[in-house]
């Protein structure tokens, strides 16, 4: 045989040797419970890179060290493949690569690369910024030992930690450092790894891979995501995309890295507070908070999906991690169409700096979607909302009660806990302007809300929290709105709360608050139509608000547009397929529509089946129907599950002493009826208040 040949089967017997050792080395990666448990949940980028890969977590600061040892016990059973891993924490940036696919870079992949090859074989080397984060763990502490600092390419300098086990790992210290503690020279130091490299390539292609750089190097960090997705999107989603505008964004919620899980509502107050700060932003489309806390952080999330049911090309995510006075926020902005990573940024400070964290990376962001920012919006994104992290905690619980009354039975006392919690939040910060704001809002739905507190005593209480937020900063657009809702919740003042919104609309750009109560006023003014606009305006920044497409599916019943009606309640039924209450008003489109009971009838049947705890929630509907239908007995069940509450068509209410008399009349029994009516009529007239004229609604008409 010619040398030409045996240098030619001796290459493709390396070739094969070196295919079967990747294939080994990506069955033991994927085997391990971290590799699989961030890949189920998304939270995991692989990157081949040739003799090794990179794997990218996304979820907690021990997962890539943790399946780090995992591999090293993996790679125990295969002696002929060894390893040297590194793991730092850092950015990274979205690139394309040449083949047009998404793909990531930068400084967090190029030092985890430097790190690793710091080490030899079965070495786990850790950046100094990683070994920091276990450090507070703890138990971690007794397997980090520093090695010192070393010279990497380009001349810089990275400080690197070994982190071995009684088992796993290797706890000798790498070539690279010996030879630095002993004055070696950069040239001896070369020379040295280029003469084992031409040794080991002779004596067998298993050593060679070890200093070859074959191994997996890790980057941590803590802000959750999901990895490219290969299947190309089909038609109807690329035009559904294309539709999407450029600046819309979506900022998702925060995951809660701190030990104390209490600090879960101080992680959705910086998501919150990011995500007003953004949506001052006239230039941006932001989608408001309702419809992004569907995506609680800890499930899986596909990024396309979410891209898709929100309208919008660009997402945030983020973690944050609270320990004793400090924080560390990070951030990344994603393009929800193909799943780039645009910007990521970490920022480790003195808790007291959380708020200008806020600003920076409501700036960052405007700046990577080049969105413009007038003077007026810079500087109220610039402005802290209290100097008392404290104080900002209570309000953060304090707004999360406000903006979950809707349809609740627990309204009520979710209301009250918010004032209180308000209230000290105040003592602590009396120049705190949002919760002045908020405590207003309170206030006023307590009043509003029949049943709950209409009072005199509590009205005064909602104008003095409104002329202490005045006071404060008398041009805000959230003081506007907070006056907005108590010109119209206190007083009934349609003309009066408009106004004070057309001034709110001016800085609140995407706030869907300000579009929604405006539909509401214009509706009550008899002003359907155009009331169902501003409402499908509040829907474009908050699309997935449950509350608010009931409220446009009621003004299209208003409308006898019963084919809309239909397709928005099933959209509501999309995003909650159980909800009992929406199957029924589905099925009772059908009875105002074509005089059909056969849905309703099938719809209350099929709850009374699966779901009889639901009834109350629907005796209204159910005897709507049964009425129609001339059913006594139907009717008489509906009764029964209606309890104390009212049944009629929306804003004209009737007790369940006027069900009761009429269906004395469906049975022909004058005397049962003449009875009920009379009850009906006396309980009316002593709970009838006369300037509650305009306040005969049932909990839809808003």
């Amino acid at each position: 045989m010619s040398s030409s040949s045996t240098s030619s089967a001796t290459s493709k017997l390396l070739v094969d040797q070196q295919r079967r050792l990747l294939e080994t080395l990506n069955q033991i990666v994927r085997g391990t419970e971290q590799f699989r448990k961030a890949e189920a949940n998304h939270r995991l980028i692989t990157i081949p890179t040739g003799d090794g890969m990179a794997l990218v977590f996304y979820n907690t600061p021990e997962a890539p060290v943790e399946c780090a040892l995992e591999i090293s016990r993996g790679v125990k059973e295969h002696p002929e493949l060894k390893l040297r891993m590194g793991v730092h924490s850092g950015p990274v940036s979205g690139v394309m690569d040449v083949s047009g696919r998404a793909n990531i870079a930068g400084a967090g992949i190029n030092i985890a690369q430097r790190v690793m090859d710091c080490g030899d074989a079965e070495h786990i080397l850790l950046s100094k910024h990683v070994a920091e984060d276990l450090e507070q763990l703890g138990h971690w502490h007794k397997h980090l030992h520093d090695l010192g600092q070393t010279e990497v390419k380009h001349g810089a300098n990275i400080s690197v930690v070994n982190l071995y086990t009684s088992e796993l790992g290797n706890p000798e210290v790498p070539q690279r450092f010996v030879a630095a503690r002993h004055n070696a020279t950069a040239s001896q130091f070369a020379e040295r790894r280029s003469t084992s490299k031409n040794w080991a390539l002779i004596v067998g292609v298993a050593v060679a891979l070890v200093l070859l750089a074959i191994g997996a190097f890790f980057w941590s960090r803590r802000t959750p995501s999901k990895p490219a997705e290969t299947a190309a999107p089909s038609a109807s989603t690329t035009a559904n995309l294309a539709a999407v505008p450029d600046k819309s964004i979506a900022v998702l919620p925060f995951e809660n890295l701190s030990d104390d899980k209490q600090n879960a509502f101080f992680t959705e107050g910086v998501q919150d507070q990011i995500l007003a700060d953004l949506a001052k932003i006239a230039d941006l489309k932001v989608i408001s908070r309702t419809s992004v806390m569907q995506y609680k952080s800890g499930a899986p999330r596909n990024l396309r999906e979410i891209g898709q049911q929100l309208g919008v090309a660009r997402i945030v995510e983020g973690s944050v991690q609270r320990a004793a006075n400090r924080v560390r926020v990070t951030a990344q902005l994603i393009d929800a169409r193909n799943d780039a990573h645009l910007w990521a940024q970490t920022y480790d400070r003195d808790l007291a700096d959380v708020f200008v964290i806020h600003s920076e990376i409501a700036k960052s962001i405007a700046d990577q979607l080049q969105a413009k920012l007038s003077p007026n919006e810079k500087a109220a994104i610039e402005t802290r909302p209290t100097a008392d992290v404290t104080a900002f905690d209570l309000y953060s619980r304090a707004k999360d009660l406000i903006q979950s009354t809707s349809f609740s039975a627990m309204a009520r006392t979710n209301l009250e806990q918010a004032i209180d919690l308000l209230n000290l939040a105040l003592v602590r910060d009396p120049s705190f302007f949002l919760a002045q704001c908020q405590l207003a809002v309170a206030h006023d739905q307590l009043y509003f809300t029949t049943g709950f507190d209409h009072t005199p005593a509590r009205l005064a209480k909602a104008e003095a929290a409104l002329e202490a937020a005045l006071r404060l900063r008398p041009d805000a657009g959230e003081v506007h709105l907070a006056r907005a809702e108590h010109l119209y919740r206190g007083y009934l003042d349609y003309d009066g709360a408009l106004a004070e919104l057309e001034m709110a609309r001016r800085t609140l750009p995407n706030d869907p608050g300000v579009f929604e109560l405006t539909g509401y006023i214009l509706r009550r003014q008899g002003k359907r139509e155009e009331a169902l606009q501003y409402i499908q305006r509040a829907l474009e920044i908050d699309p997935r608000n449950f509350y608010t497409l009931q409220q446009i599916a009621l003004s299209y019943s208003y409308l006898r547009r019963y084919p809309e009606t239909i397709a928005v309640l099933d959209r509501a039924l999309a995003i909650k397929p159980d909800n009992p209450e929406i199957l029924a008003v589905r099925a009772q489109v059908d009875l105002d529509w074509k005089a059909d009971t056969r849905p309703l009838h099938q719809a209350i049947e099929k709850i009374r089946a699966k779901n009889p705890a639901a009834l109350p929630s629907v005796a209204d509907t159910w005897l709507l129907g049964a009425l129609a239908e001339h059913n006594a007995a139907a009717s008489s069940s509906a009764l029964a599950a209606l309890g104390d509450s009212t049944f009629g068509d929306n804003a004209t209410q009737f007790s369940g002493k006027f069900g009761e008399g009429l269906v004395g009349r469906m049975i022909h029994d004058e005397g049962k009826a003449r009875a009920a009516f009379t009850a009906a009529r006396g309980s009316r007239k002593k709970s009838f208040k006369p300037n509650q004229i305009l306040d005969l609604r049932s909990s839809s008409w808003p």
